[in-house]
């Protein structure tokens, strides 16, 4: 049984089901129990959230552990509130609104893989049990995920989080960069960061002009995914009117997108170097590292080498693995300033979750301090290509098993790195990545380059080839 994914569990309510709510709450409430016996829950704002709600308390409290509910909220919101406690969101993120979600905070980090599978062997080893009249003994006990006995079951208390949330970020951000003297428009698509988006920025100093500001569980005013496609209101807006910029929010506040002053979306890797570009030269370290991703931009490399610091890649869904690998394999000269994958940021320094509310207000202070073509200038862009070329899923292994030779063969020029796929970084700064996809039967090819079409078309054919052998 694989029940988590990059990012939590998610999907249908068919297979996110109340049963397996019920489940994963009994089990992360038996975690809890090792550490203050508390799980935080809260909820984005799609209709099924109430009854997965239900269902996670009953499993959390009757496992002997207490739940303090904090209702509605964005994922960061939860997780600044699980700081030093367990906590469970319940969102599907920017997926429709049939899905939904479970994601399982511990002191502030989503799970790593070893707590993952802790609860998925609870989880798979849980069999309900109807209660019949010819065996009335048979309660409705969950078989190796055993409930506590009926005096030692939790308690269930309310908090609110926002408003202690909102101070913090406003705070945290006050040292780092100047006060927003300037209009942003903010799209929060229906979601949770109508909570706290437009509320923020106006703390901040901020004239806000706030579109979808209103939670809708159905999305009705456009996908949960902030894209070029589904922003164009966002867009038409900062092009036509008063706002310096504008900033697009998913389903659950943890990822964003920037729109500039034409209305044209920043591409998401040129943000994330701006972002860690800053992290770097703020700090005082003399090792000052950023972890990214194998997918994310070669221009991230090039602009923080610049700033003074230097680049560790992490499998996707696992920047917290890649922070305690570069702090493991580090000196004592060396911080972790930032973490992110594309449109997802981590600021190790205010917490260690993916939080796009911090990266909203970090990024209206540095917009207001330097000027977004400013802050873009230094960051070279180049031609940017994925394609997907059909791979059976039982051929994947072998085809990349070729590849880690064929692929170096054909850029000899070019520096290797195996560990998440097979990414070759050419000495001009240009870059290739071939991976499987983990979901579907593909392997996918990403480059980013002056050349791009021909370096693609030499990638892609390597993979066609290794195919056919």
């Amino acid at each position: 049984m694989e029940l988590f994914g990059t990012a939590g569990i998610r999907g249908p309510v068919t297979r996110v089901t109340p049963e397996l709510a019920l489940a994963v709450g009994r089990a992360v409430g038996m975690d809890a129990l090792d550490r203050a016996g508390t799980v935080v829950l809260g909820r984005d704002g799609r209709d099924t959230g109430t009854a997965l709600a239900a269902a996670v308390e009953a499993g959390v409290t009757s496992a002997g552990a207490d739940v303090c509910r904090v209702g509605q909220l964005p994922t960061p919101a939860l997780a600044f509130a699980s700081r030093g406690r367990h906590g469970i969101m319940l969102t599907a993120s920017h997926n429709p609104p049939a899905d939904n979600g479970i994601k399982v905070f511990e002191d502030g980090r989503e799970y790593d893989r070893e707590g993952e599978q802790r609860i998925e062997r609870r989880v798979k080893t849980a069999v309900i049990t109807e209660t019949t009249e010819s065996s009335p003994a048979t309660s409705t006990a969950v078989t190796g995920v055993e409930a506590a006995d009926w005096d030692a079951w939790g308690q269930v208390d309310t908090a609110s989080v926002l408003p202690t949330y909102r101070e913090a970020v406003v705070e945290y951000t006050s040292q780092h960069g100047s006060h927003p003297d300037l209009t942003v428009a903010v799209d929060c698509g229906g979601g949770m960061s109508s909570l706290v988006a437009p509320q923020l920025l106006t703390d901040l100093g901020a004239d806000v002009m706030a579109l979808n500001a209103t939670v809708d569980g159905h999305f009705t005013a456009r996908e949960s995914k902030p894209t070029a496609e589904s922003l164009v209101d966002l867009r038409r807006l900062v092009a036509d009117g008063p706002a310096t910029f504008g900033i697009g929010h998913d389903g659950d506040a943890d990822r964003l997108v920037v729109v500039d002053g034409d209305g044209e979306v920043v591409h998401e890797d040129t943000v994330l170097a701006i972002v860690a570009g800053h992290y770097v030269r703020e700090s005082d370290a003399d090792d000052p590292v950023v972890v990214t991703t194998p997918n994310a931009s070669g221009r991230i490399d090039e602009h923080v080498r610049a700033s003074g610091g230097r680049v560790e890649r992490v499998r996707l869904g696992a920047l917290h693995e890649g922070i305690t690998a570069a702090r493991a394999n580090g000196t004592a000269e060396t911080e972790v300033v930032f973490a992110a994958e594309p449109w997802k940021h981590i600021h190790p320094s205010f917490g260690e979750w993916i939080d796009a509310i911090v990266s909203t207000a970090l990024f209206t202070r540095l917009v207001a301090e330097s000027g977004l073509d400013a802050l873009c200038e230094p960051v070279r862009e180049r031609p940017y290509r994925k394609e997907s070329v059909n791979c059976p899923d039982d051929r994947k292994a072998s085809v990349m098993q070729r590849l880690e030779t064929t692929l170096p063969a054909a850029f000899p020029e070019a520096t290797l790195d195996s560990e998440y796929g097979i990414r070759l970084e050419r000495p001009d700064g240009s870059w290739t990545l071939v991976r499987p996809s983990g979901t579907e039967p593909y392997v996918r090819a990403y480059a980013e380059s002056d050349d791009v079409d021909e370096l693609v078309g030499t990638v892609v054919e390597c993979i066609e080839k290794a195919i056919r052998e």
